[in-house]
């Protein structure tokens, strides 16, 4: 099925050596290379046209200031302040050891996210499609259609009921304690909210992230201030903790792979709120801008949520966050974890869909990529309200969440592997050649996620992996290995794959 899309005119060559050597500019495209339909420009409240085409120069607008609010935002909820309190009640940490465990782990997380969003001006593309670079059209489907899944139906549904359960409490409380909403009027309100900024599209996004960031700076700054106060930093290791098996140095790595973990979480995303800048940004600008925003969000909310965990009782970590704080700052904070799990959603949605369009599925309308987010976030509507909290945070869902997650470190060792062997330069037509084909990437990701199997350390239903259950003092280090095999194995189906070269390749100016 044909649908319409611009196409870039077909342009003269020059022969300057192989492919790998060049990158295309806006004016230098090939026929092959879709450019989105429609005029969209930098309007807010107009509906984004078109799905994962290329975007053309006159369509680039921003700056990249404004990749630190749209990375910031998504990060003040809840879910941010469960990643730091984590490793100290399940797993006995010690507070400044589970505080340099998210520091590092974050920290490492929110490089890659720089480099990755750099990206986005450079090529015009969303990540996934960049993605067919270094997987070939076919293997790509694989972390296209795991990128799809985890978002549209993973933590979108995980954050939508963590809103949800902010929007009953705060309600019920404004109410002397009387329950004003149900949970599925709650999670109605939330999704419908959710699924309506991602229908609209990408200005709409990073202009919604904007409006919020304040507000949810200001609350969840003086919460974290408070809950600092009243902390105990002395705090040690905690051998009756349900799960402390690992020791000391089980909790830290546990802290470090837990907070790592989240913050490349964001990886597959990064271009795609990014490639509306334009082409000429300053890529150390949009990489700081982006990393920032990951990093700073992530672990002031995550040493907030270990500093919680030092002095508060309960198992109920909303409760263990929100009860040390004054009446007005609990209400506050519950809205603000109610709208940051909108802020996150927002991204799972319509980064979601495109993923799923790179699935190399044609939808014949202008609107493929709003119509896809409306569809999935119904799906997700139905299946949260037949499961409700049992797809919340903390429970078994998530911890199957999590492992699914082994796939992006191997995922991000081809891509930027295979992104500084050719030093940053695709020709735009490799991300839309649908006869493209390159198994080392493929095969390199399929081995790294392999790999992480010894290393698994979640909890129920997933198996206790060989290496933490001999080493507990370990943690889990699933994700570096995953990510050492696939750049090894890449590396060297590189090497063997390259072959000397006979010809010059014509390729464009």
């Amino acid at each position: 099925m044909v649908y319409p899309l611009e196409f870039a005119p077909k342009l003269a060559t020059r022969e300057v050596g192989n492919w790998e050597r060049t990158v295309a500019t806006t004016t230098d495209l090939d026929a092959q290379v879709p450019v989105r339909e429609g005029e969209y420009g930098s309007k807010v409240a107009a509906v984004e046209p078109g799905g994962i085409e290329y975007i053309a120069d006159r369509e680039r607008h921003g700056n990249p200031i404004q990749l630190f609010w749209t990375w910031m935002s998504p990060n003040m909820e809840f879910a941010t302040v469960y990643v730091g309190a984590l490793p100290i009640i399940l797993f006995g940490g010690g507070f400044w050891l589970t505080v340099l465990g998210c520091i590092i782990g974050t920290a490492l997380g929110s490089i890659t996210h720089a480099i990755l969003s750099t990206m986005g001006p450079r090529f015009g593309v969303p990540q996934m499609v960049e993605g067919r670079a270094a997987f070939g059209f076919l293997g790509n489907f694989l972390p296209a259609g795991l990128s799809w899944l985890t978002a549209s139906f993973g933590w979108f549904i995980v954050n939508s009921v963590s809103g949800t359960f902010a929007l009953v409490t705060l309600t019920s409380i404004l109410n002397n304690h009387h329950a004003i909403l149900s949970f599925q009027v709650a999670f109605a309100i939330v999704v419908v909210a959710q699924v309506l900024i991602a229908f609209i599209g990408h200005n709409m996004i990073h202009s919604f992230e904007r409006i919020i960031f304040p507000y949810l700076t200001i609350v969840f700054g003086l919460a974290t201030v408070i809950i600092l106060v009243q902390s105990n930093p002395g705090l040690g290791f905690n051998a009756k903790a349900p799960v402390p098996f690992g020791g000391p140095s089980g909790a830290f790595i546990l802290a470090v792979f837990i907070s790592f973990g989240y913050a490349i979480g964001w990886n597959p995303f990064a271009s795609d709120y990014s490639r509306y800048l334009p082409k000429n940004s300053d890529p150390r600008r949009v990489g700081l801008a982006a990393g920032l925003g990951v990093f700073v969000s992530c672990t002031v909310l995550e040493i907030a949520g270990a500093a919680a965990a030092t002095f508060s009782t309960g198992t109920n970590p909303t409760e263990q966050f929100t009860n040390p704080l004054p009446f007005i700052l609990q209400v506050l904070v519950l809205l603000g974890i109610a709208l940051g799990a909108v802020a996150a959603n927002v991204l799972n949605i319509y980064s979601g869909s495109m993923a799923f369009l790179t699935l190399g599925i044609k939808v014949a309308v202008e609107k493929r990529r709003a119509i896809s987010a409306v569809v999935f976030g119904a799906i997700g509507l139905i299946i949260g309200l037949a499961l409700q909290a049992n797809v919340g945070p903390g429970t078994k869902y998530e911890n199957f969440l999590l492992l699914i997650t082994y796939w992006i470190t191997p995922w991000l060792a081809v891509i930027i592997t295979d992104y500084f062997l050719h030093r940053g330069r695709y020709p735009e037509s490799t991300f839309y050649d649908t006869t493209h084909r390159n198994w080392k990437g493929f095969i390199a990701m399929l081995l790294g996620i392999v790999a992480t199997y010894p290393f698994w350390d979640q909890g129920d239903p997933i198996p206790l992996g060989w290496v933490p259950k001999n080493y507990p003092q370990l943690g889990d280090l699933s994700f570096f290995a995953g990510a050492i095999v696939a750049t090894v194995v890449y590396l060297v189906l590189y090497q063997i794959g390259r072959q000397p070269s006979t010809e010059r390749a014509p390729v464009r100016s």
